[in-house]
C-alpha cells in the first residue's frame, strides 16, 4: 500500500471504538478513491447514438475539438449521409475561417474527420467510451431500452447522458444502475452554430457527473448553463408556452399570424416570429412537446393542446421540412 493509505488505519488502537473508527475511515477511503476515479476521468472518447441533424452535429463540434467520436446508428446508409453532412458542414466552416488559407482549411477537414468514426455495433463501441451521449427519437420507452441494455456493457466511469429536448432525464436514467452517472446534455439545432447546452441533473447525478458534463461543454467551445430535471428545462419551458400563447392569440382571431410575427420581431426585437420559430422547430415536435406536459399535468392551463395545431399535424403540415406549416415554403 502507498504512503495515502497508511496514516488513518495503521495509526489506530484495535479497540471497540478504534474498530469502529477503521470502518468507518476504510469506508472514506474507499468513497474517495470512488469519487476521484470519476473526478479525474476526462471526455475524451464518445458514443453518439443518432446519426441525424442533432446526432451529427454533436459528432462534428466533438471531433473538431480534438475528442474521438463513434456515430452510431442502426444502417449505413444513414451513417453515410451523416459522415456525408459532417463534411459539407466542415466545408462551410473553412470557407470562412480559412477564407486565405484553402490548403490548410482541407487539412483542418482532414483532422476532423479522422476522429470520426462510424458503427452500427454499440454494443461494441460503448465499451471504450468515456461519455455516451443519446440523440435519437423522442420515445421515452426506446431511450429506456437503449441505455438499459448498454448499462450492463459500459464501463464503471462511463457517463450516460441525453439530448432529449422534453422528456424527463429521472425518467430515462431509470433503466439503469448508474443514476449518479446520468445526466442531461441539451444541445440546440444547428449544433455548429449555437453556443448554448443545457446541462441538467437530477436528483441522483453526483456532483463529479455533473462537473465532468459542464467541463466537457466548455471544451466544446460551447456555454453551459445549469438545469434541473423540470419540463423542459430553461429554454423550452419559456419558448413552448410563448409560441403556444402566440397560436392562441391567433384562435381567438386577436391577431393574424403575419401581425403577431412582426410585432414580436419589431417590438421585442425577436429574429423571428413565434408562428415562423414553430414552423422551423416543427408543428410535429411542438404537438409531441405541449401533449407530454399536458398529460403529465393536465391541470395546467399553459399546457392545454391547441386544436389548430392537431389540425396541422394530422394533415402532415408541419413546416418548413414538408413544405408547408403556418406559412407555405417553396
Amino acid at each position: 500500500m502507498g504512503s495515502r493509505d497508511r496514516s488513518p488505519l495503521h495509526t489506530m488502537p484495535f479497540t471497540g471504538s478504534g474498530l469502529r473508527n477503521m470502518a468507518f475511515y476504510a469506508h472514506q477511503l474507499r468513497r474517495g478513491f470512488s469519487s476521484s476515479a470519476v473526478r479525474n476521468v476526462v471526455i475524451k472518447h464518445i458514443m453518439v447514438i443518432g446519426g441525424g441533424q442533432m446526432g451529427a452535429g454533436i459528432a462534428q463540434v466533438a471531433a473538431s475539438t480534438g475528442h474521438t467520436v463513434t456515430l452510431v446508428d442502426t444502417s449505413e446508409d444513414i451513417l453515410k449521409k451523416s459522415v456525408k453532412g459532417i463534411e459539407g458542414s466542415l466545408r462551410r466552416v473553412v470557407k470562412k475561417k480559412f477564407a486565405d488559407k484553402p490548403e490548410a482549411g482541407e487539412e483542418f477537414i482532414q483532422k476532423v474527420m479522422q476522429n470520426v468514426a462510424i458503427s452500427t455495433d454499440a454494443d461494441s463501441a460503448v465499451q471504450t467510451s468515456d461519455l455516451v451521449l443519446e440523440a435519437i427519437v423522442e420515445n421515452l420507452k426506446i431511450k429506456q431500452d437503449l441505455f438499459g441494455r448498454l448499462d450492463k456493457l459500459a464501463a464503471a466511469h462511463t457517463i450516460f447522458a441525453s439530448n432529449t429536448s422534453s422528456l424527463p432525464i429521472t425518467d430515462i436514467a431509470s433503466s439503469t444502475h448508474r443514476l449518479d452517472r446520468f445526466g442531461g446534455l441539451h444541445f440546440f439545432n444547428p449544433v455548429p452554430m449555437m453556443k448554448l447546452v443545457e446541462v441538467i441533473r437530477t436528483s441522483a447525478t453526483s456532483q463529479e457527473t455533473f462537473d465532468s458534463l459542464l467541463n466537457f461543454s466548455k471544451a466544446l467551445g460551447k456555454t453551459p448553463v445549469s438545469c434541473k430535471d423540470t419540463p423542459g428545462f430553461i429554454v423550452n419551458r419559456l419558448l413552448v408556452p410563448y409560441m403556444m400563447e402566440a397560436l392562441r392569440l391567433y384562435e381567438r382571431g386577436d391577431g393574424s399570424k403575419e401581425d403577431i410575427d412582426i410585432a414580436m420581431k419589431l417590438g421585442a426585437g425577436y429574429p423571428m416570429g413565434p408562428f415562423e420559430l414553430s414552423d422551423y422547430v416543427g408543428l410535429d415536435t411542438m404537438k409531441f412537446i405541449i401533449d407530454g406536459w399536458s398529460a403529465a399535468d393536465p391541470e395546467n392551463p399553459i399546457f392545454a393542446p391547441s386544436e389548430l395545431l392537431n389540425k396541422l399535424v394530422a394533415e402532415g403540415k408541419y413546416g418548413k421540412k414538408t413544405g408547408e406549416g403556418f406559412y407555405k415554403y417553396k
